[in-house]
């Protein structure tokens, strides 16, 4: 499968979240699934680096617009560039081009990431029911306190396509098939 993980540009390599990041591309990776991110540095960067330990493909989405913002480009354990203009299209390559997709934690982006495709999913864009595998307390109370403020906006039906995971081990658990 190709494996979306989404997260945060912010952490750096001997920091816990980086780490944990890079352990997941590297179980992902193992089990033979194809990785794709952000393509740039952070969550990106540590996973696509795990999974490049691990032996397996990587593939990084990137756009001009984040690299004129930014000034930087592919992180170095990206073995297939795709490239486009815009930060849009950078983001529906990311949800459209995945099988799974799992969301470590960060910020605007990453929670653009996964309504995107949570959306997608609700709307039945997808001929598939993805994984949309969340990691940590922190997306957790996020889309609780959204089932809690917004009600009935937000049906039961709707609700079913976000699954909560503690920790890495799990969502990687999750992906492989050996959790329910």
């Amino acid at each position: 499968m190709k494996v979306s993980i989404f997260g945060g540009a912010s952490p750096r390599p001997g920091e816990p979240a980086y780490e944990e990041a890079r352990q997941l591309g590297f179980l992902l990776g193992k089990a033979g699934h194809v990785i794709l991110t952000g393509g740039y540095i952070g969550t990106m960067e540590a996973a696509s680096r795990g999974a490049c330990e691990a032996g397996a493909h990587v593939i990084g989405a990137t756009c001009d617009d984040i690299e004129a913002w930014r000034g930087t480009k592919a992180n170095q354990w990206v073995r297939e560039e795709w490239h486009f203009a815009t930060l849009r299209e950078r983001l529906y390559a990311l949800v459209d081009g995945c099988d799974a997709a799992i969301a470590l934690p960060g910020g605007v982006g990453t929670l653009t990431e996964i309504c995107a495709l949570w959306n997608q999913m609700i709307i039945n864009l997808s001929p598939v029911r993805k994984p949309l595998i969340l990691v940590g307390e922190g997306w957790q109370k996020v889309i609780t306190d959204l089932f809690t403020e917004q009600g009935s906006y937000i049906r039961e039906s709707d609700r079913s396509h976000v699954r909560f995971v503690a920790k890495i081990t799990d969502a990687a658990n999750l992906i492989n098939g050996n959790l329910k």
